[in-house]
């Protein structure tokens, strides 16, 4: 891995004399709608606070205005490190630069933060692998593919529609190239048809990633598209909150016993359970216990006035630098995978996932 560092803030805010319990990082998180948030935020505490480091963690409510009043609290309390996760990843280049002018480094935590040259890490997963693990695993669902990566049975044409998160998320964007890359030739030649003809990110991107608005959407396509008694064969969903509003919305339509091919992302226990039961065909898992402990390496190393190693120089350019990034794997999980990946590992115990709820 090689070893970079960023133009932006990169000041650090200790040093070695420093003891940690002198230091103070403050961690913006997004929401608490979404257990995956609050599980990630609970993790880069947990993790900080055992190596003796305060801790300022906040939730913004998904409220961009609340998110930018609580990192300006944190700079004006002193943070000594930021850890950001963004709701909008272009609407705080202000606060970046106050950190900057305070020489506080800034570790943007899963979602890009654009449009400023203060973000001086990242620590994320391959989010363009991710979009195409989840239209890999659409493949498979419907049969065109093996888990093997070998060609399925199934000939098609098959109906699908797709969706996307929310636009001002850098993720949603590299999910759903990904994605599409994986489908195109698919696309090309027939075997997938997407029936509404809405294929372009801004026709299918859910804003905030919300539940209701992805049922909604859902609902409006089937009336739209699906009046005359065709069916939906698979659904592309990005994240398993928007994936349960769509199956809702397939459910009250009808599709039961036929429900159709259903991803998603992030293996939040509800989808889990929907996986386990046969209802939701995938999920992908991204493990952020991983990718707490990467946020805490990273942060340590900016208090000792070091520079974390990334392991990509190249690919995230935020539109004013390249952002030095260290990029997890990800986990495709299918009913028969719930064992081995999520369980054995301790992400989940078998009871929570026959519950379809996390004991917290």
């Amino acid at each position: 891995m090689a070893a970079c560092s960023g133009d932006g803030a990169g000041g650090g805010g200790g040093n070695d004399s420093d003891k940690p319990g002198d230091l103070t990082i403050g961690v913006s998180m997004p929401t608490q709608t979404s257990e995956r948030w609050i599980a990630d935020g609970t993790s880069v505490k947990e993790k900080l606070e055992a190596k003796g480091y305060k801790v300022d963690l906040q939730y913004a409510g998904d409220d961009i205005p609340t998110q930018s009043q609580q990192i300006d609290q944190m700079i004006t309390r002193g943070a000594d490190v930021l850890i950001i996760a963004a709701i909008d990843g272009t609407a705080l280049s202000g606060q970046l630069q106050a950190a900057a002018d305070a020489k506080i480094p800034v570790i943007a935590y899963d979602r890009l933060i654009r449009d400023s040259p203060n973000v001086d890490f990242y620590v994320s997963f391959d989010n363009y692998k991710v979009g195409v693990a989840q239209a890999t695993a659409l493949l498979v669902g419907l049969g065109l593919k093996n888990k093997d990566g070998s060609d399925g049975d199934a000939k098609g044409p098959f109906n699908i529609e797709l969706f996307a998160g929310s636009l001002d998320d850098n993720n949603a964007h590299f999910f759903f190239n990904g994605a599409m890359d994986t489908l195109k030739p698919f696309l090309d030649a027939g075997t997938l048809k997407v029936k509404s003809g809405q294929t372009k990110i801004d026709q299918v991107a859910i804003l905030r990633w919300q539940q209701e608005g992805a049922q909604k959407r859902m609902e409006d396509l089937l009336t739209s598209s699906y009046n005359d008694g065709s069916k939906v064969h698979g659904v592309l969903s990005p994240y398993d909150g928007l994936s349960r509003g769509i199956i809702t919305a397939l459910q009250n339509a009808g599709y039961r016993d036929d429900m159709s091919v259903v991803t998603g992302q992030d293996a939040e226990i509800a989808s889990v359970k929907l996986i386990n039961d046969g209802v939701q065909s995938s999920t992908i898992f991204k493990d952020t216990r991983l990718l707490a402990e990467q946020a805490v390496v990273a942060g340590e190393s900016f208090l000792q006035d070091k520079t974390p190693q990334a392991n990509d120089t190249e690919t995230y350019n935020n539109g004013v630098k390249v952002v030095p990034s260290y990029l997890l794997p990800v986990q495709t999980v299918f009913k028969d995978d719930i064992k081995s990946v999520l369980i054995d590992s301790g992400y989940f115990t078998a009871e929570e996932v026959a519950a379809g709820q996390a004991k917290g």
